[in-house]
Parts: structure tokens; C-alpha cells; sequence
């Protein structure tokens, strides 16, 4: 599922109200004052897919959309930090555990809703440390065998576990 991006009216750098305009290939916000071209960046998110004993490390949502499903510990990167930097903040956080982040699974599309992600960036990892505990956006953290999987909140969740499960 795709999202309309949130309209930008009036131009960052002079206040002007803004006009929609045919630039480099599509129509985007211009202004006709300064010539300001809005480009709308992506969100990028990071996650983790965490296993121990053959179970995966799974969070409940606290947060719409998803409220009350289950997801991969995962959460935006912040301007200027590093993607594996990020993932391990991100599980920290949430899970109460400190991790080693491994090898890259994929980079998948995935704006499934208006302030979700355009880019999800999914690596393994591996815990060295920490207490397992919900913090954070979650109100849950658990470990479940890939027969047991609860209902679960996102499309590039579902991915994810998909091919943990297949083994691939």
C-alpha cells in the first residue's frame, strides 16, 4: 500500500504560497517568488531480525497504525546517523537488549502508511548484552518459534518473517 506524501503549501525559504508545476518530470511544489522546487525526501527506517534458539524477537505496538500487532524491533534513522548505528539504538530502546548488527537481509519499500517509512532497511542481529524489557513505543517483547508467529502489523513484517521461516 502506497500514501499521498503530506502537502507542503507555502515555500520553506520565503513563505510564498506555493504552486504545483511540471519539474524534472512531475508535477511538485514550486514557488514563484524564489523558484524553491520541493522534493519530498524519503523516511528511511531501519530494523532488526533478531533470533535466539530458533525463535525470533518480536515487539507489540503501542502506536497506530499497527496498535497492538507485533513487528521486528525497528524505528527511523536520524538525519546524519549510520543505518547500523540506528538498528542497534532502535533494538536498545525498544527491547531492552544490546545487539551486534550483522549482515544486510534487504532494503524493501515500504511506505505502508502517510507517516511510515518510503525505505526499510533490515539487517540480523545478534544479542551481546542488556535485559529484556518493553520500553519505548512497545509494550511488549518476545521471543516466538516460526510456527507461532502472533498477528503481525506490517506488510515488510510479514516479508521478513516469510523467508525467516522458509529459511532464506
Amino acid at each position: 500500500m502506497t500514501s499521498d506524501p503530506i502537502p507542503i503549501n507555502y515555500c520553506i525559504r520565503c513563505g510564498q504560497r506555493l504552486d504545483e508545476q511540471e519539474a524534472f518530470g512531475r508535477l511538485r511544489p514550486v514557488c514563484p517568488d524564489c523558484g524553491y522546487i520541493h522534493f519530498e525526501d524519503p523516511k528511511v527506517a531501519v530494523g532488526v531480525l533478531v533470533e535466539k534458539d530458533g525463535q525470533v524477537l518480536l515487539v507489540r505496538r503501542v502506536n497506530v497504525p499497527g496498535q497492538g500487532k507485533w513487528t521486528l524491533p525497528a524505528g527511523f534513522i536520524d538525519a546524519g546517523e549510520d543505518p547500523r548505528a540506528a538498528a542497534a539504538r532502535e533494538c536498545l530502546e525498544e527491547t531492552g537488549l544490546r545487539i551486534r548488527v550483522g549482515e544486510l537481509i534487504d532494503v524493501l519499500h515500504a511506505r505502508e502508511h502517510p507517516r511510515g517509512a518510503s525505505i526499510f532497511i533490515i539487517y540480523r542481529g545478534e544479542i551481546t548484552g542488556g535485559k529484556i524489557q518493553a520500553k519505548d513505543d512497545v509494550d511488549a517483547v518476545r521471543f516466538y518459534p516460526p510456527d507461532d508467529l502472533p498477528p503481525l502489523a506490517f506488510a515488510t513484517t510479514v516479508e521478513i518473517l516469510q523467508r525467516w521461516q522458509s529459511g532464506s
